[in-house]
């Protein structure tokens, strides 16, 4: 992803809602709520699924178009939250990329699902 698309992305979503006269309805509370239900509904595609049902959904071109749907979904809701907090996301990813270096630094946690804590 170059530094640009997200910005852009952002400044669509953004205009999408201002046609609509939705900036009084985006609060950070409402979005973060709208997120945290397509969250659950990208989560419900692999409910009761085994691990590998969950990792064949991406071969069934009608259940990736669901999954996609969702997906995107997500990101709309967490980019106009962002947007709307006022947060860069792209600074905010590399700032916790960067400090999930120093939580799990390679020789630790490489292969370790608890992160090389214990």
């Amino acid at each position: 992803m170059t530094h640009g698309h997200i910005p852009s992305l952002t400044s669509s979503i953004r205009t999408f809602a201002q046609a609509r006269d939705w900036g009084q309805f985006h609060t950070p509370k409402n979005l973060a709520m709208a997120l945290s239900v397509e969250v659950a509904e990208l989560t419900e595609h692999f409910q009761w699924l085994t691990t590998d049902e969950a990792r064949a959904l991406k071969d069934n071109p009608e259940a990736k178009a669901e999954l996609e749907s969702e997906v995107a979904d997500i990101a709309i809701y967490l980019l106009r939250l962002a947007d709307v907090l006022e947060i860069d996301v792209a600074s905010a990813i590399r700032a916790k990329m960067e400090e999930n270096e120093k939580r799990f630094p390679v020789h630790r946690a490489r292969g370790r699902s608890d992160g090389g804590k214990g």
